[in-house]
């Protein structure tokens, strides 16, 4: 589980550069909107993140003690994502809809992306 924590701790680093991106792009652009939208998304992704990555910890450790494991939170995600969408509709003046769901998809696609980048580094150490 050690090489587990180590993956979501650098997830997690990518993600807060991300968001010191989008932090910039709002104190310093035009398009507040866009920026707080990306803002709110990413970090409603972020707690998902951990979510996800402490209930499959404690999946891991279920099988390994071979007790049972109800669920790994699915549900508490989706309830999380459908409250960012609330927010954002609630609040059109500073929350748009599109920018909030690519924000609850960024640690998703930082995910995907970290997965290749270690593929591609593990595949050059073996040639």
């Amino acid at each position: 589980m050690e090489k587990f924590q180590q993956m979501f701790l650098r997830q997690l680093k990518y993600i807060l550069y991300l968001l010191s991106l989008y932090t910039l792009g709002w104190g310093f652009t035009a398009y507040k909107t866009f920026f707080l939208s990306l803002i709110l998304g990413t970090v409603i992704s972020i707690f998902m993140l951990w979510s996800l990555t402490r209930k499959i910890d404690k999946l891991g450790q279920a099988v390994l003690e071979r007790k049972k494991v109800r669920t790994i939170g699915t549900l508490s995600r989706l309830a999380l994502a459908a409250l960012a969408a609330a927010v954002a509709l609630e609040y059109p003046q500073y929350f748009a809809i599109v920018p909030v769901v690519l924000g609850l998809m960024t640690s998703y696609i930082v995910i995907i992306i970290d997965f290749l980048l270690q593929k591609w580094k593990n595949n050059g150490q073996h040639a």
